[in-house]
């Protein structure tokens, strides 16, 4: 090797991607465990996905609450034990609510995982749901709503989900009087619905030890879970009819928080592949339309994107920034602008070559470890994809032309189709 010779560069997009395959196998209960063993680093990270989001609340909060609660003491444990056990071996076990979902995580080194493991399977079986935890999580929980309701693009947030979807889960938001009337019976409630005797998946990566499954199995695959179908109840949106807001929230703010949003379907319609190209080149990036019109040429914002929700039943195309009050509607007028110049003319081989290398560079990044190899796969299970998504995607990315994206933009880019609110 000459080393006064520098390597020729290579564009991402020659690169040949391969996403490495999971294990699968399943527990005596059913329950899929999906696996990847990888790593050179003695850790591990196991996550226990259960249909337990705000989709099967049959009040706002619920889900949230229970899921939180779940580290906030059991029959065995306080939550002062419970923070204990996981910190003496150095681990650390999250909680997390989404919309259709609910997530138990713990990351941890690969020794110790067997003394974990007891933990997290009392966390799941015999959680009490402390009334003073509750309190302490009632207090923390307003007082938190309460700093964010100050803030404009947490409210614009709120409001356009709620436009999109109206009385719809994906539409709902919590407010305080919500909090104040959770009670720790309707948790015990859905923890014993949804949790108890719900359905789960669990998903492991890193560097494994052997007899994982095996332990997999004596502390979960006798529990009263059981497999999911990797589908949701369908729930019709009712959006909004009006389309146009301006909602005044911070008399003394400075800027407004804009949003431009329309409804789009799920990750198996055949248009979602090109359309995720598309909304690159729109504002999916920092090098996109949006930034370098608005941005970078008339300053406008520090930052504009654009981007498809992650929702299982259906999504949304969404247009985010923040911008000045008094540039808040020219800001709006340029994004108009930029979905016109989409529609009327291709888009060049050079931008379009930028595009791709960002994309594929992305993927590349995406793959560099267990983790997140694995949330690649998760993405993929939880959304009832095949197999054969990710490559698929990889080839749309490579052999997509300007006038499939030109097509694409003339089919969906238009703005009398997009709510549109700010925020001051």
């Amino acid at each position: 090797m000459n080393r006064k010779i520098a390597p020729p560069i290579k564009d991402a997009i020659d690169y040949r991607l391969h996403l490495k395959p999971y294990e699968h196998y399943t527990l005596d209960n059913g329950v899929p465990v999906y696996e990847i063993n990888a790593g050179a680093q003695d850790v591990l990270q196991i996550e226990i996905v259960f249909y337990a989001g705000t989709f099967y609340e049959q009040r706002k909060g619920i889900a949230a609450a229970a899921n939180f609660m779940l580290k906030n003491g059991t029959k065995k444990r306080s939550a002062f034990q419970l923070n204990e056990d996981f910190e003496y071996y150095g681990a650390y076990c999250t909680r997390a609510c989404y919309s259709e979902t609910a997530v138990v995580s713990l990351h941890t080194l690969t020794r110790h995982v067997e003394k974990l493991l007891p933990v997290i399977q009392d966390m799941l079986t015999e959680a009490t749901f402390p009334e003073e935890e509750l309190d302490i999580y009632k207090q923390n929980t307003k007082q938190w709503l309460n700093v964010n309701l100050r803030k404009c693009e947490f409210v614009a947030g709120r409001l356009i989900d709620h436009y999109l979807y109206g009385d719809h889960p994906y539409g709902n938001y919590t407010e305080i009087e919500d909090i104040d009337r959770l009670t720790t019976e309707e948790l015990k409630a859905f923890y014993r619905q949804y949790y108890l005797n719900g359905t789960c998946a669990i998903f492991v990566a890193g560097n494994l030890p052997s007899g994982l499954k095996n332990m997999l199995n004596d502390f979960f695959g006798r529990l009263t879970v059981s497999k999911p179908s990797f589908s949701i109840p369908d729930k019709k949106a009712s959006p909004s009819v009006e389309t146009k807001f301006r909602i005044q929230n911070d008399p003394e703010a400075v800027q407004g928080a804009i949003r431009l949003a329309t409804n789009f379907p799920n990750r198996h319609h055949p248009d979602f592949k090109k359309v995720i190209i598309l909304n690159n080149v729109f504002g999916g990036f920092f090098g996109s339309r949006l930034m370098s019109n608005i941005r970078e040429e008339k300053g406008y914002t520090y930052g504009i994107y654009s981007y498809l929700q992650n929702h299982i039943q259906q999504s949304a195309w969404v247009i985010s920034t923040e911008a000045g009050k008094d540039v808040c509607e020219a800001t709006i007028k340029e994004v108009h602008k930029e979905m016109e110049r989409l529609r009327e003319k291709k888009i060049g081989k050079t931008e379009l070559l930028l595009v791709r290398n960002y994309m594929i560079g992305q993927i590349l990044g995406d793959l560099d470890g267990p983790f997140h190899i694995m949330a690649k796969w998760k993405n993929i299970i939880l959304n009832n994809l095949d197999d054969k998504y990710f490559y698929e995607s990889v080839e749309e990315i490579k052999t997509i032309g300007a006038k499939e994206l030109k097509e694409m933009a003339n089919k969906y880019l238009h703005p009398e189709n997009f709510y549109e609110l700010i925020v001051y």
